[in-house]
Parts: structure tokens; sequence; C-alpha cells
């Protein structure tokens, strides 16, 4: 495939979609069609319909290993329907979330297993994996309090777990950056937005010199 992929991870209040929305803004001036903005999970009908079932407040009975297939599934559908193509075509695309997500949010977050999660998404995205990820890190107290502090449009399931859960979050990703330390770059998201996105730019140009 002839085309770039790009994901953005991070626990929540990191400030993804607020970085999402600069880097995006900028690159769509240069690209037009050529730059693909996606999310997971979502995308397309089917896995936004998928989200709504998983991120739905009050499907509090949901079963964690339920979460994480439901999760795998969309995944799937994202990939076949939406960056696929889109890659094939030497399309640039950026993703809001992957599979690093489902490993810290169900794995360690949910504690049914890291290595479980990935084994279980060998299956959807037989082996395709971003170029490029770029991981906003913050630790899970601040990033609570930010989510309290400014989220108004979208308190899901996730947003409402207590501090452990996503303590475990960030200490997987943290563990995944470390092991993965080619494809993932840290970025310190505790810094203002202005800083965030500068640091943002520098990581991409490293790997993609002609970008921006």
């Amino acid at each position: 495939m002839n085309g770039k992929f790009i994901s953005f991870e991070g626990p929540d209040g990191a400030g993804k979609t607020s970085v999402l929305q600069a880097i995006g803004q900028e690159l769509s001036v240069k690209y037009g069609d050529d730059l693909v903005l996606t999310r997971e999970p979502g995308g397309n009908k089917i896995s936004e319909s998928i989200r709504n079932i998983i991120l739905d407040s009050a499907n509090t009975e949901m079963d964690a290993r339920t979460e994480a297939l439901l999760y795998a599934a969309a995944r799937r559908q994202h990939l076949k329907e939406t960056v696929i193509p889109a890659l094939e075509s030497g399309k640039i695309v950026i993703s809001d979330r992957y599979v690093d997500s489902s490993i810290a949010y169900q794995g360690a977050g949910r504690s049914i297993g890291e290595d479980e999660v990935w084994q279980m998404n060998q299956f959807a995205i037989d082996g395709l994996e971003p170029d490029l990820t770029v991981y906003l890190d913050i630790e899970s107290e601040e990033g609570l309090r930010r989510i309290k502090t400014y989220r108004t449009d979208e308190i899901n399931r996730l947003d409402v777990e207590d501090l452990e859960f996503h303590q475990r979050v960030r200490s997987s990703y943290l563990k995944l950056a470390k092991e993965n330390s080619d494809r993932i770059k840290l970025v310190d998201a505790s810094q203002p937005l202005e800083k965030v996105l500068i640091a943002v730019k520098a990581t991409m140009l490293q790997k993609y010199p002609n970008l921006f």
C-alpha cells in the first residue's frame, strides 16, 4: 500500500481531539481529499453503530470481553471499508485510536490481559499496523480533571471509570511505547496546547520530513 497510516493515542483527557482538529485543518489545506481523518471505534456506518453500543453509558452490564470483541469487530469494518481503500489509493490516513487503545483500555484497564487482547485483534487487523503512532501522555489525575472541567459533548462509560482504571491504562500505554519505540513516539500532553502542537508536528516531521 502506498499511503501513510498514522494513529493518535492517549489516555482520556490528553487532548487528542484538540490536537487532531488542529493538525487535520493544517494538513487538509495541503492534501485535500488525499487526507482521511477517521476514528475508532467508528469511521463508517457499521463501525459507528458499534461505537454507540460500546460507549452508551446505559450499558453498564456489558462484559469486558464482549466490549473487547466489539472493538475488534468495529476495527475490522473500519479497516475494510475506510482505511485499507484509502491506503491503497496512496492517501494519508490519520486515525484517532487503533489497536493500542484496546490493549491499554480492555487488556490493562479491564484486566482481561494485554497479550490476550493483542492476539484477539490479530484476526481483525491481519497484520496492518500504523507507520507512526503519536502517543499523547498525561498523568491520570490531570486527565480526569480535564474531563470533568472541559468535556461537555460525550461523557461515556470509559470516562466515568475510577482513577485506578485510568492509571492501569496509562501504565499500559507507557509500556507499549517503550516496547515499540520505533513506531510509538511520546509527546508530553500536560503542556499548553500550542506547545503540544509544536511537539506533535516535530514528531511527525521526523518520520515524514515533507508532510507539512
